[in-house]
């Protein structure tokens, strides 16, 4: 197994890791932890494509298994999240169901002999749902140990910038989300009329 293999089964093990610190209550600070440890996932994203071009190592395995990586990690995070009260189930349930859809896609199109690569807006989405994740984590975090239930400072939104910060995050990686499903879809028509 090559580096960029070893990178991509690297972020697929630290899934349950990143979910074990963020749900497990009795580990200290562990939101925080868990929010370092999503962005180190997140980061060998980026990583193990750049080794495998690098090396000139991208394997039938690599293809199937980094897309499948970082649904994993994303799912993961939304899932923990929505069991945590800290996001809607509904935008879980978009984010997901676009992850679902574009791959289907894939799929289609792998059956008629085309690659659909990520464009410009598919990577656009991937970054806003990272920061969407950690933000709505580091804001967890901070409500829970900074801000505790019951202080009034938590209520008032102007004195807490981390509300506000990760309502406008998770807002845009659901606008970027949606709009990036869609574009796929309009982008490859053809190729939806093609398999009909």
């Amino acid at each position: 197994m090559n580096l960029a293999n070893k990178i991509t089964i690297a972020r697929v093990i630290l899934v349950p890791v990143f979910m074990v610190f963020l749900l497990v209550r009795l580990i200290p600070y562990g939101e925080f932890w868990a929010a370092a440890i999503f962005i180190l996932a997140a980061a060998t994203d980026s990583l193990d494509g750049y080794v495998a071009r690098k090396q000139k190592s991208i394997t039938k395995f690599g293809k199937f298994m980094d897309p499948l990586a970082d649904k994993l990690l994303i799912s993961a995070a939304l899932i923990s999240l929505v069991a945590l009260d800290a996001l809607s189930p509904w935008v879980a349930f978009l984010i997901i169901s676009r992850e679902f859809a574009v791959t289907g896609l894939r799929l289609v199109a792998a059956g008629e002999g085309v690659v659909i690569i990520a464009n410009k807006w598919g990577k656009f989405k991937t970054v806003a749902q990272i920061v969407m994740v950690v933000t709505l984590i580091v804001d967890m975090a901070l409500k829970a140990h900074i801000y505790p239930p019951g202080d009034w400072l938590r209520h008032l939104l102007v004195l807490y910038p981390a509300s506000t910060i990760s309502y406008l995050a998770l807002l845009i990686a659901v606008i970027l989300t949606l709009f990036s499903g869609f574009y796929y879809f309009y982008e490859n028509k053809n190729l939806i009329r093609l398999s009909k």
